[in-house]
């Protein structure tokens, strides 16, 4: 497959999962992936590493998934999952690490400050975003749709940890791209009333709509966050169907991918 700058793939299982890693000068202790689609045991439309337990897939299938990425990803414990509702809310994540929570807190990002700890969010086009700090002493994960960008979601995940912004590191995960992402006047409307600046992540297409930047409207989000320093932001998850699922290439029927970040104990 091709990689984008900064990424690699992986495989840690006999099912070869495959995952993505952030290019970004973080400390040792700091862990990151971004699963892709393959290595897992849904059938289609979820083939094959579906990890969303709402999406209308198999539940055990998806139990296997899940204890698959835990296996191929080391993971400490269980992820925290989330029911997103494309919001900005930011819960810390501070339970017992080797727990799972009974009921998924309603939130679109989760931070942790302590090791241990597996923050994740799920996307199938939607933007995933990662953070950490250069000490590495705390890591986030945002999920980003339109909504959430207007709304605030990566701010408030840059507000939720704590950090003078200019040591914070974020990577952009894989999204539906500029050349995919087709909206209405209204959703460009939208974004020029938070800042006309963003019109320059919108073009107009021959159709009289526009094709947004997802990317492009995160950087700018950040950029006034304060977060100087981003990397990621180069993969489309609807042109790139071997590698990623997507809630428009496929209809709405479709399987999510993850993006977890978690803290090991720094080296003495």
């Amino acid at each position: 497959m091709t990689h984008g700058a900064g990424t690699r793939q992986g495989a840690g299982t006999p099912r070869q999962i495959a995952w993505l890693t952030p290019g970004w000068d973080a400390p040792g202790n700091v862990h990151a992936w971004s699963t892709l689609r393959g290595g897992g045991f849904s059938a289609e439309p979820f083939a094959s590493l579906n990890l969303a337990q709402h999406v209308g897939d198999d539940p055990e299938r998806v139990r296997a998934n899940r204890a698959a990425l835990r296996a191929a990803a080391h993971l400490p414990a269980e992820p925290l999952w989330l029911e997103q509702v494309h919001g900005i809310d930011v819960v810390e994540h501070v339970g017992a690490p080797a727990l799972a929570a009974a009921v998924p807190p309603r939130a679109d990002a989760a931070v942790t400050f302590a090791p241990g700890r597996v923050c994740v969010v799920m996307t199938a086009d939607c933007l995933p975003a990662l953070f950490t700090d250069r000490a590495g002493t705390r890591v986030g994960v945002a999920h980003a749709g339109w909504r959430g960008l207007a709304a605030g979601v990566l701010e408030a995940t840059v507000a939720a940890l704590r950090c003078p912004p200019d040591q914070l590191l974020a990577w952009l995960g894989p999204a539906i791209g500029p050349l995919a992402f087709e909206v209405g006047a209204e959703v460009r409307e939208e974004f020029l009333r938070l800042n006309p600046d963003n019109a320059a992540a919108f073009q107009r297409n021959p159709a009289g709509r526009y094709q947004a930047d997802l990317y492009a409207l995160a950087r700018r989000a950040l950029a006034r966050a304060g977060v100087q320093h981003v990397t990621g932001g180069d993969r489309c998850t609807q042109r790139e169907s071997g590698d990623f699922f997507s809630y428009r290439r496929d209809g709405g029927r479709t399987g999510r991918m993850a993006t977890l970040a978690w803290l090991s104990p720094p080296c003495a």
